[in-house]
């Protein structure tokens, strides 16, 4: 695969980004791609290692050497038909993967890993650019009907690998646009929403049916217990409506309930969840008007929470204008460099810094938030503590307590499960943590304990990855047409 001695000739090529104090002023994007050289280059580099980690690495299985290979023999086209062969939007795990491909490499044993990554991303935007990607209409109509609830990555995976199957597909969203997270979670300086409308405008083509502004199950609370969210939805339709009218129903809305933090002072204005700050500067964007919209102009922001969401509190925070911007994390800083014998081909953990943290913010580790203080029932600071790990038991450090001060704090330790109310509507089972209770077996997978109704993405497995959402909306897709029909010529 790519050139025999490739990866000794080359050095990995990073994808480049636009300078801080000029992308900071706006929310579009500002990766900058491979070029052609750079990225066969980048392909030259991918070793015959005869066993290809990064194919089991990658949760939809891409076939990573082979368009490897093709970008590095300059076979563009031939490479996007490999890369669509496994994954339907390679277009947004290309931006906002974190790339688990590139950890299990091999040559990342003591190298620098192949750039799968950069070199998907550049594959899918020549497609798109060269017009590759295109409608693929069922020769033959099936005559089922399916709903599929929830229109994130999950649900727009598995709506499209069941239209082109011959099924009359509808896809429910609550929200006014479809893409789930990937539309009012991820910021548009990630990845532009333009990107979601021109997959929308395909599986229309392909016969798929978007309803927005629509709940389905029960109306009350709809979005989470103690959300602030704007719930913009217009309609409401009962579990028992689509069971009547639909001849199988697959569940695949997001992992939404937020991790609270109940400490003395959680009820002070000025604290909020990351779900209620990320999708209101999305809208915007989108050139919505959004009264009282939470903004950190001018002030010391405080994002509660070391993963990707908080990450994106701090991007956001900055093209605000916001004064100072520090981020949390319970846990001590890990290593600059992982242990590479040790933890190949897994997923390491490693300090990883991100494009907004380089825009600026100050990352606070192992400590803790005890009382949010406030004057006239607003927040103005946080008493914190230090905290160390001892035999897996996090302990207080005597001495280290602390007052920061803090005009907005974001809430973003992650989410705990999906909102009850459609599963409980549904009558469907629920696991430990709260998700839909539902195997991943080959035959069967993803149903539920309800007859013909089948749950995928984040709702069945909790928070998890863009790619982990396309990879059960396919499977799951594969299962109710089994299901339909008695069999399925759909990729698993």
């Amino acid at each position: 695969m790519g050139k025999i001695t490739g990866f000794m000739e080359h050095e990995r090529i990073e994808e480049g980004y636009k300078p801080v104090d000029e992308r900071v002023k706006h929310y579009k994007e500002f990766v900058v791609g491979l070029n052609t050289e750079q990225a066969k280059v980048q392909g030259a580099r991918c070793m015959d290692c005869g066993t290809p980690f990064c194919n089991s690495g990658c949760p939809v299985n891409n076939i990573i050497p082979d368009f490897n290979d093709l970008v590095y023999r300059n076979d563009w086209q031939n490479a996007f038909a490999v890369l669509d062969s496994t994954n339907n939007f390679p277009e947004f795990t290309g931006r906002i993967c974190p790339a688990p491909c590139e950890a299990a490499c091999v040559l990342n044993v003591n190298d620098d890993a192949v750039g799968i990554k950069s070199l998907e991303h550049a594959i899918i935007d020549r497609a798109w650019d060269e017009g590759w990607v295109a409608p693929r209409v069922a020769k033959h109509k099936t005559g089922k009907k399916v709903a599929v609830v929830g229109s994130g990555p999950a649900g727009m995976a598995a709506a499209q690998q069941l239209a082109r199957a011959g099924h009359d597909v509808t896809l429910f969203e609550k929200n006014d646009r479809i893409g789930g997270l990937l539309r009012y979670g991820i910021p548009d300086f990630k990845m532009e929403k333009s990107h979601i409308d021109r997959r929308v405008e395909q599986m229309k083509a392909e016969g798929v049916v978007f309803r927005t502004g629509v709940i389905v199950g029960a109306a009350k609370d709809p979005l989470g217990k103690g959300s602030k969210v704007t719930n913009l939805a217009k309609e409401t339709v009962t579990p028992e409506q689509l069971q009547k009218e639909f001849d199988a129903v697959l569940l695949t809305g997001g992992a939404e309930q937020s991790r609270d933090l109940p400490v003395p002072g959680r009820d002070l204005d000025g604290i909020h969840f990351a779900m209620e700050f990320l999708p209101q500067q999305n809208r915007v964007n989108a050139g919505d008007k959004v009264k009282g919209q939470l903004r950190a102009d001018g002030k010391h922001v405080i994002v509660i929470g070391g993963g990707d969401t908080g990450s994106d509190c701090v991007g956001t925070s900055n093209r605000h204008g916001a004064v100072s911007v520090t981020q949390f994390e319970l846990m001590p800083q890990p290593p600059e460099e992982e242990n590479r014998p040790l933890t190949w081909p897994y997923w390491p953990i490693k300090l990883r810094t991100s494009s907004s943290h380089e825009e600026g913010c100050e990352r606070e580790f192992a400590i803790s938030t005890k009382e949010f203080i406030g004057e006239k029932g607003k927040v103005t600071g946080l008493k914190t503590v230090r905290v160390e790990w001892k035999d897996g038991r996090m302990q207080e450090v005597p001495g280290s307590e602390q007052v920061l001060k803090a005009d907005l704090v974001l809430l973003a330790m992650g989410f705990v499960s999906p909102v009850a109310n459609v599963l409980d509507a549904f009558g469907v089972e629920k696991d430990a943590r709260g998700n839909a209770r539902a195997t991943v077996d080959f035959i069967g997978g993803y149903a539920t304990n309800v007859p013909k109704v089948f749950a995928a993405g984040d709702i069945r497995r909790g928070q998890s990855l863009v790619v982990w959402a396309i990879r059960e909306g396919r499977q799951a897709a594969r299962s109710v047409d089994e299901f339909l029909m008695g069999f399925s010529d759909l990729p698993r």
